[in-house]
Parts: C-alpha cells; sequence; structure tokens
C-alpha cells in the first residue's frame, strides 16, 4: 500500500445522498466534516471524476465512518474499506488514482466488492486502527451505511464511540443514556459544545456558593448537573465533529481547577449547618483531599512525561481503579451519600481517608512502573495489545 500525497492534493468525492439525519446534519456533511478535519478540503462531484487528475477518496453518501478510519483512509492510497449495509459487508469508502476513480465510483455503488488493480479490500476490523489513544481505549471503528430503519442504532453506536475507555464510574455507567438523548436533542438546534460548558461553569460556581452556604442539597444537584453537561459537552463535540483546541482548554481547564474549591466550600458550610467542627479538623481535612488530589494530578502528568502513557492505561487493574480512584465524580458519590445520611461532616472525613488510600495507591503504581521500565526499557498500554 503506498502512501498518499499531501491533503492538499486529495479530492473528496461523496457518491449518492441520504435523507436521514445524523446530529443535525446529513451524512454527507458528516463525511465532508470529517475529511475536512484529517486536512481533504477539496471537493469534487461524481461528474467530475472523469477530468480528475489526482488521487481521490470516494465515500457512499449514506455512509457513516468513524474518525480513526477517516484518518486512516486519508493517510493510505489504494484501499478500499468494507462496511455494514444491510447486514452484508459492502464498499462503503475508497482512497485510490485517479486511473481507478470511476471504476471504483462504479464498484462502490453496485455494492461490488470488485478486486480493482492495486486496490487493498479491507474491512475495519483488519486496519490496524483499533487503539484510539485519544479516548484511552481499544475499539474496532465502524463503518456503517445508514438508514432509517438502523438510525437509532447508528445513532447510538456513534455516541458510545465518543466514551473513554478509563474514565469514572458515574460517567461510564451512570449517564451515557441521559447524555445521549440530550445530545441527540440539542444537536439539531445548534447549541455548541462551548455553550454547554459555559452553563456548567456557571453550575460550577453555583455548587460553590451552595455548598459554602451548607445548602447541601442544591449545591449537590447543581454539582451533579455540572457533572452531567461535563459529559455532554465533550459527547456533542466528537458527535458532531466540532471539538476545538480552545473547547479542550476550555472544558478541562474548568475540570482540572474547580474540585478543590468545591471541597473547600463544603468544609466552609459546615458551620452554617451546625456541625460540630474545630478550624483544626478542617485544615488537617482539607490539607489531605487538597493536597492528595494535586499530588495525584502531578504523579498522572509524572507517568506520562516519564513512560509515554497515561498510568490509568498500563495495565487492566489500572484502567479499573480509574472507575473509582479519589477524583471529583466518586468523591462526590461520597458527599452525596453523608449528605442524605444527614452527615455532611462524615462525608469530608470519608473523602480524605479515600484521597489518601488513593494516593497511597498511585505511588505504588508509579514505583511499578519505574521498576518496569528498568526491567524491559518501556511500558505498554495493554490496550494497544491485540
Amino acid at each position: 500500500m503506498q502512501s498518499a500525497r499531501t491533503p492538499e492534493t486529495i479530492s473528496l468525492c461523496i457518491l449518492g445522498n441520504s435523507d436521514v439525519e445524523l446530529w443535525g446534519m446529513s451524512p454527507a456533511t458528516r463525511i465532508e466534516r470529517a475529511f475536512s478535519r484529517a486536512g481533504i478540503k477539496n471537493t469534487i462531484a461524481e461528474s467530475d471524476l472523469i477530468e480528475n487528475t489526482g488521487p481521490v477518496i470516494l465515500v457512499r453518501g449514506d455512509a457513516v465512518l468513524d474518525e480513526p478510519l477517516t484518518g486512516h483512509l486519508a493517510a493510505c492510497e489504494n484501499l478500499m474499506i468494507l462496511g455494514n449495509g444491510s447486514g452484508n459487508p459492502v464498499p462503503v469508502a475508497a482512497h485510490v488514482s485517479a486511473d481507478n476513480g470511476c471504476k471504483t465510483a462504479d464498484a462502490i455503488k453496485s455494492e461490488a466488492k470488485t478486486a480493482l488493480s492495486g486496490v487493498k479490500i479491507q474491512s475495519p476490523g483488519d486496519i490496524d486502527a483499533n487503539y484510539w489513544k485519544a479516548l484511552r481505549k481499544r475499539e474496532t471503528p465502524y463503518a456503517l451505511v445508514i438508514n432509517h430503519e438502523n438510525s437509532s442504532d447508528v445513532l447510538w453506536r456513534i455516541f458510545m464511540g465518543t466514551y473513554k475507555g478509563a474514565t469514572d464510574f458515574i460517567t461510564k455507567h451512570v449517564w451515557p443514556r441521559p447524555a445521549y438523548h440530550t445530545t441527540k436533542l440539542i444537536a439539531p438546534i445548534g447549541i455548541t459544545p462551548n455553550m454547554v460548558t459555559s452553563l456548567s461553569a456557571v453550575m460550577v460556581v453555583l455548587a460553590f456558593f451552595l455548598f459554602m452556604q451548607g445548602n447541601y442539597g442544591w449545591g449537590l444537584a447543581a454539582a451533579w448537573m455540572m457533572t452531567f453537561l461535563d459529559t455532554v459537552d465533550g459527547k456533542l463535540a466528537r458527535v458532531t465533529l466540532t471539538s476545538s483546541p480552545w473547547g479542550n482548554v476550555f472544558d478541562h481547564g474548568i475540570d482540572l481547577i474547580h474540585p478543590p474549591f468545591w471541597y473547600w466550600a463544603w468544609a466552609a458550610g459546615l458551620s452554617v449547618a451546625g456541625t460540630d467542627f474545630t478550624s483544626n479538623t478542617i485544615y488537617w481535612l482539607l490539607a489531605v483531599i487538597i493536597g492528595g488530589y494535586v499530588l495525584q494530578r502531578l504523579i498522572e502528568g509524572l507517568a506520562i512525561m516519564a513512560f509515554g502513557i497515561e498510568i490509568h492505561i498500563w495495565r487492566p487493574v489500572d484502567t479499573f481503579f480509574r472507575q473509582i480512584t479519589a477524583r471529583r465524580n466518586p468523591n462526590l458519590a461520597i458527599l452525596t451519600i453523608s449528605a442524605i445520611a444527614g452527615r455532611p461532616d462524615y462525608g469530608l472525613y470519608a473523602v480524605a481517608a479515600w484521597t489518601a488510600l488513593c494516593l497511597v495507591l498511585h505511588s505504588l503504581q508509579l514505583v511499578q512502573a519505574w521498576q518496569e521500565k528498568r526491567k524491559n526499557g518501556t511500558l505498554s498500554s495493554w490496550l494497544t495489545k491485540p
């Protein structure tokens, strides 16, 4: 398989169209957006294939391609990708030379797996694109043909394909269904990911002031709404292919900074709520919680610099531990249970204890990782292995 020329020399040709809506756009619009993100911005009509003189990517107008496949297809010439149409593998996209453009277009439209000269035919599972580093997971990318009968299944597959493999149990198991329906509702009406992130920032501030006033019920409602919106904004960006560098900074910046302020506000609200807490006790608990939070994030950053991978995806046990480690959502679950029980002070003790234990475990992970690197020279994620 030959490497393709620069993206600027490659044209995109969409064959046919579909009236099924995908997150507020047609499949063809989504295809154009996906390949534009891969650097291929020149689109030609099927009628222009005869006169086309450069490499071309041909895609069915009713096809839905996972992001790793668009990047792989853009990088590799003389490749045809099979997808599922009515349950059977059919050609959905190809990257070929100008000489093969018309013949490949006919093969794709007729759903014929025609062996063209020098063109390799592969299914998504045959392509070495299963490990998606950005989402910390191993998953076979999808290549689908969408219609009115299977649109719900395809939308769900696209949505779940945006989830990270290593994340907390709330994000992984509680939020998917409500986040899916919310994303499906707001995508067609023009609400952008940054709008959702802005609303989540408002919830961060609101929860802070409510916690500080000892109003834990409404504070928790605002805090959980923020965590939900934090799921929705990322999923909305990925399914609509509208993520941006500023959006990433905005979203992750809020995620990184706000938890310590919530813990401080929770502690400040205990005296308002009438809980008998000494100042020294609160200072020690906050030192453990906030100090432990900062040190854990530093350990995660140090692991990336030293080993080239996130510590949460080194071994299966590390990925499991990421679901419950002392980060915002698991800690918020602890605080919620304590508030329901009428003892928000116990929640602060529990978060401090869990943070301290998790700090020890993270430190142990780091030591084990260094030993592994000294022994074998490198670390690799279990997700990269077959």
